[in-house]
């Protein structure tokens, strides 16, 4: 069932239309939204981007959340993911607010620490989630508390939920897609195998072990020339991959040096950002403060279909595409657009084709 779960790539070759219309000049709606509905975390992961993202914020109250999926699904966004700058469980209405996604037709999806994350909720919202995601990078409760900055007990809370997700899944027979991620530093290569084989002993469907983010000032200090000694062990961890559990290393992030090989910012218009504070930008890397110029607006204080049909909005999104911005220097390595832009890089310059990809539809077609 996982073979056509893509975890390295994109999926923009099954939204052709909107791409074309992209490349034409269209002021074309995201198909893809990432977010946050709080920028509050119970967390203090090592390795956290969000410490590099602080901005001014703003309330977001159940109105302003419901106000912004009504608006996504009118202007024809595809997709909502609760993953970007703040743990959504912290917020009182996260669960409402996948209900009512779900409800506007919108396919939605969670990533999460999954400690707050209710038990008594999780039939609620399984049904409505196209995936559910857990952030999880130890497989032994002290290394975890180390790594997430939490107390070793939490550990036990998140696996209990992991297993209790698994069982109402098969249970109720339902199509979301479990899984976990592990953010991978050099320094934890020993959770590695543990974690490969903690996935399959839980029954969820996949492990994907990726790349740590950093800022263009290096501030969390990545050094990436040491991802390449973690091949053998990658390969031996993809090698727990079942028919019915796939693990799978980000390996085009990994072995990249976090060096990109495009000098302009494309995706966004397809694959946008915002922040827990409400704040819309192009992306995650340019939510900090300091990134003001590139700021857009805030869905607290204006409706998305208002920002989103703005002049600001698509100023932005051409300045950020212009000779002006360098995604080389400009902005942190490896972000959410990465594979998208790498993609429409080369379309814009006669090295790929958008052609019919033909066979069977991947799996969360929407989460692009």
């Amino acid at each position: 069932m996982n073979g056509n779960l893509i975890l390295d790539g994109h999926k923009l070759l099954w939204h052709k239309e909107r791409v074309e219309a992209l490349l034409a000049g269209e002021r074309v709606a995201p198909i893809t939204i990432d977010c946050a509905l709080t920028r509050k975390c119970t967390y203090k992961c090592v390795y956290c981007y969000g410490q590099l993202q602080a901005n001014d914020e703003k309330r977001m109250t159940k109105d302003v959340i419901y106000r912004f999926l009504d608006d996504a699904a009118e202007i024809g966004v595809k997709a909502i993911s609760f993953v970007s700058d703040g743990e959504s469980t912290c917020s009182p209405h996260l669960y409402d607010a996948i209900l009512r996604g779900r409800a506007n037709g919108l396919d939605m999806a969670l990533g999460t620490n999954g400690y707050l994350l209710k038990d008594d909720r999780i039939e609620d919202i399984l049904p409505a989630l196209t995936y559910l995601r857990f952030n999880i990078s130890a497989a032994d409760p002290k290394r975890y508390a180390e790594i997430h900055g939490c107390r070793e007990s939490c550990y036990q809370k998140i696996i209990g939920t992991i297993k209790k997700c698994v069982e109402i899944k098969k249970k109720n027979h339902l199509t979301v897609t479990i899984g976990l991620q592990m953010v991978l530093l050099p320094r934890f290569a020993d959770q590695i195998i543990p974690l490969a084989k903690l996935g399959q002993v839980l029954g969820v469907d996949y492990l994907v072990i990726k790349h740590c983010s950093d800022d263009e000032n290096h501030a969390l200090g990545i050094d990436y020339a040491k991802y390449a000694g973690l091949t053998y062990i990658l390969k031996f961890a993809e090698a727990h991959s079942t028919a019915n559990y796939l693990v799978k290393a980000k390996w085009s992030k990994i072995l990249s040096n976090g060096k990109r090989r495009y000098s302009r910012c494309y995706g966004p218009p397809l694959i946008t950002q915002f922040s827990g504070s409400g704040l819309v930008a192009p992306c995650g890397m340019l939510f900090n403060e300091k990134y003001k110029k590139y700021h857009i607006g805030n869905i607290a204080e204006m409706s998305f279909k208002q920002i989103w049909k703005s002049d600001r909005y698509w100023e932005v999104m051409r300045l950020i595409a212009s000779e002006k911005f360098d995604a080389r220097t400009m902005c942190g390595s490896l972000c959410l657009q990465h594979k998208v832009n790498e993609y429409l890089w080369d379309l814009k310059n006669g090295d790929a084709v958008l052609a019919d990809p033909g066979g069977e539809p991947p799996q969360h077609i929407n989460f692009i």
